[in-house]
């Protein structure tokens, strides 16, 4: 099991804490664990790409999720992750989707 680490950002959220992709796709809006910067990979995985930080209070937009790396967070333990933009995932497990499986299609 791997812990997503918290790091400095390499670019973060909007001001209102939001993620700035959340906007554009109009589905329903997750916020992440509170307490948490999460961060946004390349791929659903920890050893992806760092490509932001999620700021405290963030809310995202899931517009598919996939299988990928094992992750302990708040939410439990979980094998999905959320895409959250081109190129942009976060681990389900700093999700508040209310369900352990999938709340979103599966990204192809």
């Amino acid at each position: 099991m791997a812990i997503e680490e918290i790091e400095k950002p390499a670019e973060s959220a909007g001001a209102d804490g939001t993620a700035e992709t959340a906007a554009a796709s109009g589905g329903n809006r997750y916020p992440v664990a509170p307490g948490y910067r999460v961060n946004v990979r390349s791929g659903p995985s920890t050893t992806s790409r760092l490509v932001r930080v999620l700021g405290y209070g963030a809310h995202v937009v899931i517009s598919c999720q996939r299988r990928g790396q094992r992750v302990s967070g708040p939410y439990g333990s979980s094998d999905i992750w959320d895409k959250i933009g081109p190129g942009q995932y976060v681990a389900d497990a700093y999700v508040k989707t209310g369900h352990d499986g999938y709340v979103a299609p599966r990204c192809s």
